[in-house]
């Protein structure tokens, strides 16, 4: 096991003093860019300034009673979304993040469900808190992002009273002029509930997970002594901020290490977005950096001698890595220019990534890491250093945090249990689920793995999704869908278990979405037919099979046109009735 120093970080205990720290230490550097609408130029804000809208918007959220009350947020990632966040968790009530993505009638139950006093919302939200305004009448205030002209969107007739969020930015901001301090000198509870995240999945299902300042703050230090943030990064905002891995890791994160944050305007403007704010770090899932690896291979594969060119300079690039010598800035200059010509690192979370596309995305010259968190925990568990890594495992344990392997079989596989001060307070409301997953102190993660001699932790699966054979055997079908996505032929599966009368035994079968560009493309102008689209998957599924020992073998499969129904983190929903 390595011994290499953790890198120095701050002591806060709240927030509230990570936005207070960083507005004096890092005063007038660039803390967020944004594009204002009808601007297609990113516009810096600084650190003073951020925090200066915080304590104006907090100042007047507490002046028109919410002091102690609870804001839900749903909106898509802008500066108005950071300003909200803080003004309501650094000194006004609870705050709620919510999914955007959600159906109405959905995000009418979250609001049910957590008592909201107030919803702060943008443009794109609005006929549907709007609406759901007209049959809930417990909320006191709506108040929405945009301007004035936007505010009642298509229904004229709407009596709902709206409230713009750059109105009360504007009063509290004169609050503060005349002497008000209520919400600047307000003190936090560090141990109260202050945020409440409800889980990636139906309205019904979904948990509300109770977290404290004190857990944000413990997992943030810990994690910022694992990588070296600094604060000439740029962070690429992609990932949706109402989930704690891009709400802690990127934008509590950076603004703590005085990093800025550049807002990005959708998936299909990543690649924009990054040359635009020559971002230096993003966060994202396995699902989009295995689509860009794909797409820069793709692309090679269509040109002979790009592809030659690619793999004698990824030789070339090895072999002078050996000996210290580092130019693969230089001969993959049309990639790192692709992505802006800064990035630095990609950080991957949300689910294993495959090693191929670690190393991959290495061998070209930007640094890949992966960590592995739950919600639970505020969120990381485990991250790789950038430093100290393996792409195989999701990391090393948090500083802080105990982690161990709770029922382990001979293969040292069991559940991944979790204890510290990032883990969170319980589930709101829900006494029979907290009980079920915090045990004297430990949190039960549901996540099946081990921890190896030099301490990394491994993730094989999510305990409910492991298909057991019936004489006993073990398979995780995330292993198995890993193997099938790296064919270029395959967009994405879902590998499961199927009962099968002909072997007498619990079957490995998977429903595979093939990639249909790649495979058309192969047919000189023409459809490919059913049967020649099958027998393509059918070859791509035997390739599979000989890396797999044979309980393992994928024995039947279909195919279907749709893509998966994911989660905002792009992740699939695998449960989910299709």
């Amino acid at each position: 096991m390595k011994n290499i120093p953790l890198y120095e970080v701050r002591k806060i205990r709240s927030i509230k003093e990570l936005m207070d720290t960083s507005a004096e230490l890092y005063s007038d550097r660039t803390a967020f860019l944004y594009k204002p609408k009808g601007n297609d130029k990113y516009v810096p804000v600084t650190f003073r300034q951020f925090k200066a809208d915080v304590d104006a918007l907090g100042t007047a959220l507490i002046d028109i009673g919410l002091k102690g009350g609870r804001v839900a947020i749903i909106s898509e990632n802008r500066y108005e979304w950071a300003v909200s966040y803080m003004a309501v968790v650094n000194g006004t009530g609870i705050v709620v993040p919510l999914d955007k993505e959600l159906p109405e009638n959905e995000i009418e139950n979250l609001l049910i469900r957590s008592k909201a006093d107030a919803v702060i919302f943008s443009d794109n939200l609005k006929n549907s808190v709007l609406n759901i305004a007209k049959r809930i009448d417990f909320i006191k205030h709506y108040i929405i992002m945009d301007d004035a002209a936007e505010k009642n969107g298509s229904d004229t007739s709407q009596q709902t009273e709206l409230t713009e969020l750059k109105e009360l930015i504007e009063k509290g901001r004169k609050k503060v002029a005349e002497g008000c301090r209520d919400f600047i000198d307000a003190e936090i509870d560090t141990e109260a509930l202050s945020i409440l995240l409800f889980t990636s999945a139906t309205t019904d299902t979904s948990k509300a997970v109770m977290l404290s300042h004190r857990n944000i703050a413990e997992n943030l230090m810990a994690m910022s002594s694992m990588l070296n943030i600094v604060p000439d990064d740029v962070f690429l905002s992609v990932l949706p901020l109402h989930h704690t891995y891009e709400n802690t890791c990127g934008f509590l994160c950076p603004h703590y290490r005085g990093a800025a944050v550049a807002y990005c305007e959708g998936l299909r403007h990543i690649v924009k977005n990054l040359q635009e704010a020559k971002a230096t770090v993003m966060l994202g899932v396995p699902l989009i950096y295995e689509s860009i690896y794909k797409r820069i291979w793709d692309q090679a594969a269509k040109n002979p001698k790009l592809l030659k060119k690619l793999k004698f300079g990824l030789k070339l690039s090895g072999f002078l890595r050996k000996f210290g010598i580092n130019i693969t800035k230089k001969l993959f200059a049309p990639i790192h220019n692709n992505f802006g010509g800064n990035i630095r690192i990609f950080i991957s979370g949300a689910a294993g990534i495959d090693p191929e596309v670690a190393r991959g995305f290495r061998n070209f010259g930007i640094h890949f890491v992966q960590g592995y968190g739950l919600t639970e925990c505020s969120p990381i568990v485990a991250l790789n250093r950038d430093v100290d890594f393996k792409d195989e495992a999701a990391g090393l344990p948090l500083p802080g945090l105990e982690v161990r392997i709770d029922g382990a079989g001979s293969d040292g596989v069991g559940e991944i249990v979790v204890k510290g001060p990032s883990v969170m307070m319980g589930y709101y409301e829900d006494p029979e689920n907290t009980a079920e997953a915090l045990k004297d102190g430990w949190f039960y993660t549901g996540d099946l793995g081990f921890i190896d001699d030099d301490g990394f932790v491994h993730i094989t699966g999510r305990k409910k999704n492991v298909i057991v054979t019936k004489n006993g055997k073990n398979i995780y079908p995330e292993e198995v869908e890993t193997l099938l996505n790296k064919s270029r032929y395959i967009k994405e599966c879902i590998v499961f278990g199927k009962d099968d009368p002909v072997y007498g035994d619990i079957v490995v079968s998977a429903t595979i979405v093939p990639e249909m560009e790649i495979i058309e493309s192969e047919f000189e102008g023409r459809k490919p037919t059913e049967d020649e689209i099958r027998e393509i998957i059918r070859k791509e599924v035997k390739e599979v099979n000989k890396s797999l020992v044979t309980y393992k073998y994928v024995k039947d499969f279909n195919i279907r046109y749709e893509e998966f129904e994911k989660t905002t983190t792009r992740k699939i929903k695998r449960y989910v009735k299709s």
